[in-house]
């Protein structure tokens, strides 16, 4: 049966058990309960100052809701012990072993990653146009834009290709507007935390940022993205966390292969 992985701790911790180096625990880390169902026990396994939480992996790993938000569970509970470096869903790796090799052989890199994210969380932040204010923006700033539109207005809507020539011009400023709105958006934020990362593209969203928050920090952060709401009404946010860093791990050489 494979090994799912969770996450990466530090040890020693006091909500963890005390495992001799290269073990794995067979109880319940605190009854946290993971994926599958009914819902694998979590545990540990340790080499030197490093632990992975763990379960066992059903055979039939699928990204069902219950799993996602199990996943995320064990996370957020061992991100109240400290820093963790969080996998992501469906990572996996043979068996026990294997998890206790990648321990080992990136024991260092881990180390700096925990030190580097203690006391830190993630906020994802997309941003979409609404699309009235938008188009009400474009043609208020863009002489030449409302011109065609009044043109096309009093001739009954314009011929066929005078129809197409204002739908691509509408398009292209629309498209150049999303560029200067994912900027401004990452501008406005990116003075309260500590480091942003951007999304993959074709998302569909003008902008998709996650941000590294320090906790002391997190009210501030906020405070700037109601400050840029009241700012940019034409912008639609939707604001995520907090997170565990989950793109801020930077876990190398990729320790466990993705299932499905």
């Amino acid at each position: 049966m494979s090994t799912y992985i969770y996450g990466i701790v530090g040890t020693p911790h006091p909500d963890l058990p005390d495992l001799p180096d290269g073990a794995s625990g067979t109880d319940a880390v605190h009854g946290v309960n993971g994926i599958g169902e009914p819902p694998r026990p979590v545990r540990i396994v340790r080499r030197g100052e490093l632990a992975a939480l763990v379960s066992d992996a059903p055979g039939d790993l699928k990204p069902k809701r219950r799993d996602l938000l199990a996943h995320q569970d064990v996370l957020s509970e061992a991100a109240s012990w400290g820093a963790v470096l969080p996998m992501r869903f469906g990572s996996l790796a043979p068996d026990d072993d294997a998890v206790l090799a990648v321990l080992a052989d990136r024991a260092d890199h881990f180390a700096e990653r925990l030190r580097a994210l203690e006391g830190r969380v993630e906020y994802n932040v997309k941003a979409a146009h609404n699309e009235r204010a938008v188009l009400h923006q474009i043609l208020a700033e863009n002489p030449e834009l409302r011109a065609m539109v009044e043109v096309n207005q009093l001739a009954g809507g314009g011929s066929h290709e005078q129809k197409l020539q204002l739908g691509e011009k509408v398009a292209a400023t629309v498209r150049a507007r999303e560029a200067g709105d994912a900027d401004h958006v990452r501008r406005a934020l990116e003075p309260t935390t500590e480091a942003v990362c951007a999304g993959p593209g074709e998302t569909g969203w003008p902008a998709d940022l996650s941000f590294l928050v320090h906790r002391d920090a997190a009210v501030g952060f906020l405070s700037a993205v109601a400050e840029l709401r009241a700012d940019q009404p034409h912008l639609d946010l939707q604001v995520r966390g907090s997170l565990p860093p989950y793109s801020f791990v930077d876990p190398g050489p990729d320790p466990a292969e993705p299932a499905g």
